[in-house]
């Protein structure tokens, strides 16, 4: 059997892992956590309570797929109108917004983004398919209209949880070249070993609240 012939079953075996991987441990932590889940649902509505505890958006999944990611609610209900007149004070380079002291952050929602805690209903999105425990981040579409080809590369894969540039500390002040430069180092790099790797990074980052 020819080498390339090996690296294509290979391939195929890691990603069958992965994905009864990804059902197995998003499932169960849904289960396992489902009491934070709906306390921290809980306190972003007592929060805020104009707004519902979870946020839902549109995002570009693997080669340019549509799906509806949802996170927790960290900003206030009319963020998406406030956002044109932030784009000026933009802190990122590429077509990517991020701000260090966005206005539109709720109190809670600042605890809850600099421990990943947000995140955590995009569990159903893995359960789905829509997501993996471990991938690039999935971008927005109006993010993805920007892309040159080579950072079209990053949406070669199914989206994750968390990646190289989730785990980094301060990762907010990492430009969007070296945040596509990461991505694709874990694209060419992807294994089961490094998967493992990256979801105990992961656990340090929201313990050490790390996130931004």
């Amino acid at each position: 059997m020819k080498a390339r012939d090996l690296d294509k079953i290979r391939k195929r075996t890691y990603l069958c892992i992965k994905r009864i991987q990804d059902i197995v441990l998003s499932a169960f932590a849904l289960v396992i956590l489902s009491p934070l889940l709906l306390l921290i649902a809980l306190a972003v509505v007592l929060d805020d309570p104009r707004g519902g505890p979870v946020f839902s958006q549109i995002r570009c999944g693997r080669g340019g797929e549509a799906f509806r990611l949802y996170k927790f609610r960290t900003m206030c209900v009319d963020a998406e109108k406030r956002l044109a007149a932030l784009i000026p004070y933009n802190e990122m380079e590429g077509p990517v917004f991020k701000i260090r002291d966005d206005p539109r952050i709720t109190r809670l929602g600042r605890f809850l983004r600099s421990t990943g805690l947000d995140e955590l209903p995009q569990l159903i999105n893995i359960l789905k398919g829509d997501m993996s425990i471990v991938g690039p981040r999935p971008p927005l579409f109006r993010e993805v209209q920007k892309y040159t080809p080579y950072q079209k590369q990053r949406l070669s894969v199914t989206p994750g949880l968390t990646c190289f540039w989730q785990v980094s500390p301060h990762r907010n002040s990492l430009s969007f070249d070296t945040w596509v430069e990461m991505d694709l180092r874990y694209i060419r790099e992807q294994s089961w070993l490094l998967d493992w790797k990256l979801i105990f990074q992961t656990g340090k980052t929201v313990f050490r609240r790390e996130g931004q």
